[in-house]
């Protein structure tokens, strides 16, 4: 690797550059809503406040701050999707929620977009496209299948062959790539805070440095309690994600909570930016274990993969990151890292998010595998509408049970093994 690796601090990127904090004092005392949110990410917030427009009585709380979790440390990329194509998810899903799935997943973008200009949510929302790159002349097929099944319900996608595919990312790594026009990216942070704070406008009320540390029937509803005081409401969702603990039997167990590591630079001289992404589009690799990146408004790049399944703790846990960014465009050459940080989503085992009602007026939706700041966000308004009265067989994601994942308290071996083996097949070439 060409130079040290310059790391200058362990700090995530987005507390330094996103809009200001919200106001959200820590829940105290006694109070009853019509419907209680357990978790500040983008499910939450958005379901909050898509509960407010409904005029309703909300309350939201949350163990750290809105955005402390994986919407404070994503990589800010608004992709439309899931990890399988449209054909299959309708076939898997059946005639009636596959479609309404494909339609919310692949309209999610368009939704947040039109969400961030409806409520004035400064968050560098830029609509630049999404780039889905392939370094393999093996999964050049898939791109094909899966621009041709996205042109089928009208999306103007595109293929790119090597050539251009080197043009639009500043590196002659890959031999094909789709262009999907709905995507872009944000600072997730600032879209997070952004929703709480549209969310407070509405009435709703959004209480941070509160832990849910139990919940309980009480009647036909729900009583929470924290270190504060006790929340009680009719309507209960739970949308802890990738950092659900104990409130719910077996939830936790219900998926893998993958650790995501991203390395931010310092701005970049114009010249040198204008080499890597010279339109701004956002990428991900379609390897086995997926590399993912953009630049942000001030010219930093932003790299993300998967790395060590833990708290980051040391600079040498990103080493691999710095040497690929440099694989890709050289010029980099001694360029500064100055941020480092990664945080958890959670992982399903077949990669559909998931919609659970254990219980009466119990919500709990979780799972979106790497899509969720599009996808999480649209959620929420689905939770809203199930939560004041809409019926759950009327939403995009039909409901099922909590299914804990056997073996699941190895799944820091089996996500390292696995990794380990999807390196070796890209290396491959499988």
């Amino acid at each position: 690797m060409a130079g040290p690796l310059r790391l200058d601090r362990s700090l995530d990127l987005y507390p330094t550059t996103a809009t200001p904090t919200v106001p959200t004092p820590a829940f105290s005392g006694e109070r009853r809503v019509a419907v209680a949110v357990i978790g500040g990410g983008y499910t939450g917030l958005s379901t909050a406040l898509h509960v407010a427009e409904r005029g309703a009585e909300v309350a939201l709380v949350e163990a750290g701050e809105p955005g402390w979790g994986a919407a404070g440390r994503n990589g800010g990329q608004v992709n439309p999707g899931l990890k399988h194509e449209p054909d299959e998810v309708e076939r898997t899903l059946g005639p009636v929620h596959g479609p309404r799935l494909v339609q919310l997943a692949g309209g999610a973008p368009d939704y947040l977009f039109s969400l961030v200009e409806r409520h004035g949510i400064d968050c560098e929302a830029d609509r630049t496209a999404t780039l889905r790159a392939a370094y393999r002349h093996t999964d050049v097929a898939a791109l094909e299948t899966h621009v041709e099944q996205w042109r089928a319900r009208g999306v103007a996608l595109e293929l790119l062959d090597a050539a251009r595919a080197s043009a639009v990312t500043g590196t002659a790594r890959y031999v094909a790539a789709s262009r999907d026009p709905r995507g872009g990216s944000v600072n997730p942070l600032s879209l997070a805070r952004g929703l709480a704070r549209a969310a407070l406008a509405k009435g709703a009320a959004i209480h941070g440095d509160s832990r849910a540390t139990r919940i309980e029937r009480e009647g036909r509803g729900w009583r929470i309690t924290t270190p504060g005081g006790t929340l009680r409401s009719n309507v209960l969702v739970l949308a802890t994600d990738g950092y659900s603990d104990r409130l719910w039997p077996g939830l936790a167990q219900s998926f893998v909570p993958v650790y995501s590591s991203i390395i931010a630079t310092e701005p970049l001289p114009d010249a040198l930016a204008r080499t890597i992404l010279p339109a701004g589009e956002v990428v991900y690799e379609s390897g086995n274990v997926t590399v993912y990146y953009r630049r942000d408004r001030a010219n930093r790049l932003l790299i993300g993969g998967r790395g060590r399944q833990q708290d980051a703790r040391s600079p040498e846990e990103f080493a691999h990151l710095v040497k690929y960014a440099r694989r890709l465009w050289p010029a980099l050459g001694e360029t500064r890292w100055t941020h480092w940080w990664n945080g958890q989503f959670a992982l399903t085992p077949d990669f559909y998010p998931r919609l659970h009602s254990p219980a009466p007026n119990l919500l709990i939706a979780l799972g979106y595998s790497g899509r969720g700041v599009a996808l999480a966000t649209a959620m929420g308004k689905e939770l809203a509408a199930a939560a004041t009265g809409m019926p759950l067989a009327e939403l995009a994601l039909p409901v099922s049970p909590v299914k804990p994942i056997p073996m699941h308290r190895f799944w820091r071996v089996g996500v390292a093994a696995r990794i380990a083996l999807g390196r070796l097949q890209d290396r491959l070439g499988r």
